[in-house]
């Protein structure tokens, strides 16, 4: 499927209200209901629009502490990396993991209750042999920008 300028701006605003009503998206988008319609169906039928879920405002709910981690593993072969992602994949306090390029091989974002399960679950992440050689911890104080949208018009315009 080729995505047209509309495609693209129904994504965009999806991306913004996932619960905005067909007439109100139609409007932004200069289409008129069912023709709207039809391309959101579309778009979810072709895997551009793999779900919908709320934005939960984690500080009303209590204090918890964001880590970003650098980590660097002893051996760099497939199997090295399948098995420490494996074991991450199961640390539900991680909520991002990137492979990335430069000084280490991935960085991580965890969000905890405190900066003592963080670093329970490092320590038990060291011990289980995944092979982790090193890490490093930036603990967040504040994070002025957090953007849960992508700037789709930017990065794919047409």
């Amino acid at each position: 499927m080729k995505l047209d300028r509309i495609d693209i701006k129904i994504l965009s605003e999806l991306q913004k209200d996932g619960r905005i009503t067909n007439v109100e998206l139609a409007g932004l988008v200069n289409l008129s209901a069912s023709p709207c319609l039809m391309r959101v169906k579309k778009l979810q039928a072709e895997g551009y629009i793999v779900g919908y879920s709320a934005q939960i405002d984690i500080a009303k709910l209590g204090q918890t502490l964001t880590v970003f981690t650098e980590v660097t593993l002893k051996n760099h072969r497939q199997i090295d990396f399948a098995r420490f992602l494996a074991a991450i994949e199961k640390v539900d306090s991680v909520v991002e993991c990137h492979l990335v390029s430069g000084g280490y091989d991935y960085l991580l974002k965890f969000v905890t209750a405190g900066i003592a399960e963080y670093q329970a679950i490092m320590e038990r992440l060291t011990d289980m042999d995944i092979g982790i050689d090193k890490y490093f911890s930036f603990v967040v104080l504040k994070s002025p920008i957090v953007k849960s949208h992508m700037p789709l018009k930017s990065l794919f315009p047409v």
